[in-house]
């Protein structure tokens, strides 16, 4: 943990104590049943919902049950599935190029292992760090806009970069809690701490958050 007085310290442990106890079942709104699963909704969740794409995945999910038939879909049908989706033609090349590359590198089983995720057609950090916490439980902490935001306006990290302030926030819990900050952060941003209109008064965090003079006023 990164060196701070006293008052600091105390003022970050309360905050992440009542996001826990406001938040205690906390995780992904994505709906999956396996790996291969949340693979393909972590890829189409990229400036997407995860209500719009927990609308689209049961019908794909359907035609595609396994990765290898993923992978024998024409573009042009699985963009027809995609469709509603952001940037839904890109995605689609994406999810059949790194398909192929599952099935011959890794035995149609998606890895588990960061570099491997991340050298995939599509996949950033975010969606490299999502898939290894939440299918594999592997310690791990994606950052996301929510996430981006609300740790910055709640003094936790102050970079203005997305794998700075993951790394930040990293430095502020021991491992096997990086994956369960990531979804409360998440639903914080999302009920309370919102981006244009952020609600200070209802929010729980009121007294150990140093921008609520700013929302506030």
């Amino acid at each position: 943990m990164p060196k701070m007085d006293h008052y600091e310290y105390r003022r970050i442990q309360n905050v992440f104590e009542l996001l826990k106890k406001q938040y205690p079942r906390a995780e992904t709104a994505l709906n999956f049943a396996d790996p291969y699963q949340l693979f393909v909704a972590t890829m189409l969740s990229a400036q997407t919902t995860d209500e719009q794409v927990n609308r689209i995945t049961p019908k794909l999910f359907q035609r595609a049950s396994t990765l290898k038939e993923l992978s024998q879909m024409d573009r042009a049908e699985l963009e027809q599935y995609l469709h509603g989706c952001g940037l839904f033609r890109n995605k689609s090349r994406y999810l059949i190029e790194a398909s192929h590359i599952i099935l011959q590198k890794h035995g149609g089983q998606v890895p588990d292992r960061y570099e491997q995720l991340t050298a995939l057609p599509g996949v950033g950090r975010k969606t490299a760090n999502v898939i290894l916490n939440i299918a594999f439980r592997k310690p791990a902490l994606a950052v996301d806009t929510h996430i981006f935001r609300v740790a910055r306006r709640l003094g936790l990290a102050f970079s203005k970069k997305a794998e700075q302030v993951e790394e930040e926030l990293k430095q502020l819990l021991p491992p096997q809690e990086w994956g369960a900050a990531h979804h409360r952060l998440i639903a914080h941003g999302r009920k309370v701490c919102k981006a244009r209109r952020p609600l200070c008064h209802e929010c729980n965090l009121h007294q150990y958050c140093p921008s609520k003079v700013q929302y506030i006023n």
